[in-house]
């Protein structure tokens, strides 16, 4: 899943803290933000998988303060900057980070269901099984009406490919052979193997998408 070297390049001095911190984070955490505002009702429970940072957790519950949030991710190596972010920004609706592997099938509050599960920039620096270990847990533990977001770059039949995009997917595969930016209709394949369907397409700042699944009907 995430690779913590990606998603956490810098760290910079904060307060008497030295926190993991990403610059795409910061810069998008907003605009996601406006999209979910407008697909989430008024409060809700929130699973954030592959959560890094805890940059997104922590802007997003402080903003929608009647959802409650569990961040989870491969690695507990940024668990303690995540938790120093929420108690920073003196969160009540965000519970501690859990380690959460969506290959292994074992998702944290197994018997719960969640009203949203949100994750950014995973699919395309981990290996393809993840997609279908994503799709199939969602579909698992989203409550009835529930959402999976999903957010990151894509590429897309019959839509142009930005130069920028084809450079990141180049650089991801020569990294790591297991990487690379998804075509939008193979997740879309597996996630209805899975029984999710795509609701919603967001075209996002920077060349990514927003994407929105759910059960039909």
């Amino acid at each position: 899943m995430r690779n913590v070297t990606r998603s956490a390049k810098l760290r910079y001095k904060h307060g008497m803290n030295e926190l993991a911190f990403s610059a795409p984070a910061e810069r998008n955490k907003k605009p996601i933000l406006d999209v979910l505002r407008t697909l989430l009702p008024a409060q809700g429970r929130a699973l954030e998988i592959a959560c890094g940072t805890g940059q997104h957790v922590v802007w997003f519950a402080a903003n929608l303060p009647q959802w409650t949030w569990q961040p989870t991710d491969q690695t507990a190596d940024l668990f303690p900057d995540i938790m120093v972010r929420i108690g920073e920004a003196r969160l009540v609706n965000v519970q501690p980070p859990q380690l959460l592997n969506v290959l292994t099938g074992s998702w944290p509050n197994e018997y719960e269901r969640h009203d949203l599960i949100y994750c950014a920039n995973m699919l395309h620096i981990a290996p393809w099984a993840c997609c279908a270990g994503l799709m199939r847990g969602a579909a698992e533990h989203l409550a009835p009406g529930g959402r999976l977001v999903t957010y990151g770059p894509y590429l897309e039949d019959e839509v142009p490919t930005a130069e920028g995009n084809l450079k990141f997917d180049a650089a991801l595969r020569a990294e790591n052979t297991d990487w690379g930016i998804r075509r939008r209709e193979d997740v879309e394949s597996v996630a209805h193997a899975a029984g999710l369907q795509l609701a919603a397409r967001h075209a996002m700042p920077a060349n990514n998408l927003l994407l929105v699944w759910q059960r039909p009907g």
